[in-house]
């Protein structure tokens, strides 16, 4: 690989990978310095690194590779015959022509997507794996439970997977601002200053599965949408994967609003944690009436995680498991 430079091959900003993944919507394609990670069945994997090899080949005999060469590369190799597949491998070292290496875990069990650095999202417990079923089952799942227990970081995972896939057209992620002991009326900033704080945690998920760039063109595009709770009012959201975090910090009017938006092949998880609620006194939330309204609703399910769930720092279920036992002691 000293002659070859992995940007070259795959373009600026990682044109010509994006084009990859575009071919082979089934796969998942991550780039990580000159290793590609590739999921999928063994025929994909063997055709994307016939593809790569032709193009590391390009790049060495005239130094670029044009989005034409990926074209004509991809078109050929889409119409020849797949080959047959072979034993699973799990690394391709460089060749001495410089080929670029790839990395294969087809149809690695569990994993939800890759991040953009390579590394496997998959759900962790068996709870969160209980999300990931569910959602394949229903169009709206509530996801119930601690802090720390994966819950908002699965549901995202599961938005971008649908995304990569065409299942969906895009994405939406809300949150109530709640106001918690501030006024949004004296913080800093115009009115996106004030209200980025309650989005950051999903901003954070997104960035670790999707590059920058992509990120912010996707942002840019309203292909990922994040969005305070009172914005959603009044649209209606078609082919799209809906995401409500925080969601007890919705009223049942909220809840309502929210849960009305969804169109025509569109799917919500709903997550929060009733132990957490940060709304005024004698204001109900409506994630915990929910499971009363909607519980016999085929279509709708709801999944509770719990201690054994955190997969945050190791001290944080201890600290969950104390506040536990205070809190029935003032019972």
């Amino acid at each position: 690989m000293e002659d070859v430079d992995p940007a070259t091959v795959l373009g600026p900003h990682d044109a010509n990978l994006r084009q990859l993944e575009d071919a082979y919507p089934a796969a998942t394609i991550a780039a990580r310095g000159n290793v590609l990670r590739v999921s999928g069945t063994l025929n994909e994997y063997h055709e994307i690194r016939n593809i790569v090899n032709e193009l590391v080949g390009i790049a060495q005999r005239t130094g670029v590779v044009s989005e034409r060469d990926i074209r004509t590369v991809l078109s050929i190799r889409k119409t020849a015959k797949p080959p047959r597949p072979a034993a699973k491998s799990a690394e391709i070292p460089a060749a001495a022509d410089g080929s670029l290496p790839l990395i294969t875990t087809p149809e690695e069990s569990g994993v939800i997507v890759y991040t953009h650095g390579g590394g496997a999202v998959r759900a962790k417990t068996a709870n969160q794996r209980k999300i990931v079923e569910s959602h394949a089952k229903n169009d709206i799942v509530f996801a119930i439970g601690p802090a720390g227990t994966g819950k908002t970081y699965t549901a995202v995972a599961l938005a971008v997977k649908a995304l990569k896939e065409r299942q969906i057209k895009r994405i939406v992620l809300c949150r109530p601002a709640v106001e918690a002991g501030e006024s949004l009326g004296f913080l800093p900033g115009d009115l996106k200053d004030k209200i980025d704080p309650y989005l950051r945690p999903l901003y954070d998920a997104l960035e670790e599965m999707i590059d920058h760039d992509r990120l912010e063109i996707h942002l840019n595009k309203n292909i990922i949408e994040i969005v305070p709770l009172a914005y959603m009012r009044g649209r209606t959201l078609n082919n799209a994967f809906v995401i409500l975090d925080e969601a007890q910090n919705a009223t049942t009017t909220q809840m309502k609003m929210f849960l009305t938006r969804l169109g025509i092949n569109s799917k919500a998880i709903i997550t929060g944690d009733v132990t957490q609620t940060d709304l005024p006194k004698k204001t109900s939330s409506g994630l915990v009436e929910i499971p009363r309204i909607l519980g016999k609703i085929k279509g709708i399910d709801f999944v509770y995680l719990d201690q054994s769930d955190v997969v945050r720092h190791k001290l944080i279920r201890d600290i969950i498991e104390a506040y536990d036992k205070y809190e029935e002691g003032l019972r």
